[in-house]
């Protein structure tokens, strides 16, 4: 991900020039091509000045260097240096992202730029081609914690790549804590229709929202609900928000063991969201955990299916998560249905611009 001199008046040294020769003089006034000898003496001591001062302008040196060296810094460039780089107020905002992604993350990104919070985000990229990316569109706005999964299969659903890809993410997000930083964390096919910060109230360790489809009452409580059929509750792991306490890291210590306890394979097709899930559970009575209103947190099981509930609750709404449904295509679909994809129109408007 964001991703970020007072000058002393010096004498201008041509205001009062020497007297020129004749000579001189006509040869200034002639064009000067590069191609030729005196061209290229003065190609080579702009060069040289450059080298020699740039090190005093004060200019960003990175964009003078060569690619590889610059691929190079990108690839030892930690999540402590990043994270550092772009929180604001003691915040971040970071999502995983691998290059297929790219679009939905400009999207996302787009929506988040009109809540004035873009440089409080931090992309996890998750393969080599995304790090370069970001960071050549928007330098210090990505980092990659290594090992990189396979790109090829991280973005098929159900996939054992799918699972390798999100199982990363509550390592990544207890780094981030034990850093010391409150962090949140969206899944890339969301969009913001609002501020989201002002709905997180009070000193709680957890935030998260509810992903089933069925109506609460506006006013519903914010405890964790109660378990569903297969023993545990459907929270969604794509929109959280934590804050650097005991609470808050022992749930994502939890969703690591649990993870590790329910390993991917062909008939249980697991992904990250049951373990996450299974932490609440098995922690709830050691940690401050809250609800965030339905109404303004949506499942896309609830947003895009059920548009008597949209009209009654119309203005309330401040992310939007693309979800029951699979596949870039159908998502766009969808999202473009709905008046929420936004790179056709305003991509200027994401910090990556047009990729």
């Amino acid at each position: 991900m964001s991703s970020f001199l007072q000058k002393r008046s010096t004498p201008n040294p041509f205001t009062k020039p020497y007297a020129l020769s004749p000579r001189f003089s006509s040869a200034l006034q002639r064009p000067i091509s590069i191609f030729t000898r005196s061209g290229l003496i003065i190609l080579l001591c702009l060069v040289v000045f450059l080298g020699v001062l740039l090190p005093w302008t004060g200019l960003p040196q990175f964009m003078f260097q060569n690619s590889a060296a610059s691929l190079s810094k990108w690839r030892d460039y930690t999540l402590a240096e990043a994270v550092s780089f772009v929180a604001k107020n003691g915040t971040v905002i970071v999502c995983a992202v691998s290059q297929p992604y790219l679009p939905f993350l400009n999207n996302w990104l787009i929506s988040i730029a009109r809540q004035k919070h873009q440089e409080k985000v931090l992309v996890i990229a998750e393969d080599y081609a995304t790090l370069y990316k970001v960071n050549e569109k928007w330098p210090g706005h990505g980092v990659l914690v290594p090992p990189a999964p396979d790109s090829q299969t991280a973005h098929k659903f159900g996939s054992q790549g799918f699972f390798n890809f999100t199982s990363r993410r509550p390592r990544h997000l207890l780094h981030i804590l034990e850093l010391g930083y409150n962090v949140m964390y969206n899944d890339v096919d969301m969009v913001w229709l609002g501020d989201p910060f002002p709905y997180l109230e009070g000193k709680h360790d957890v935030y998260f929202t509810d992903d089933m489809a069925a109506v609460k009452p506006l006013n519903h409580f914010h405890d964790l609900p109660p378990p569903g059929k297969k023993g545990r509750t459907y929270i969604c792991s794509c929109m959280i928000f934590l804050r650097p306490t005991d609470g808050a890291k022992l749930v994502m210590k939890k969703w690591i063991e649990e993870l590790r306890a329910q390993p991917w394979s062909r008939a249980q097709k697991a992904n990250d969201q049951p373990a996450f899930n299974w932490a609440l559970n098995k922690t709830v009575g050691q940690v401050d955990l809250y609800l965030l209103p339905q109404a303004a947190f949506p499942t896309g099981g609830l947003y895009f299916k059920n548009q008597t509930w949209v009209q009654e609750t119309k203005g309330m709404h401040i992310i939007i998560h693309n979800n029951y449904i699979t596949g870039f295509e159908k998502k766009i679909k969808r999202f473009r249905e709905f008046g929420l994809w936004l790179v056709d129109d305003h991509v200027l408007e994401s910090p990556l611009g047009k990729l």
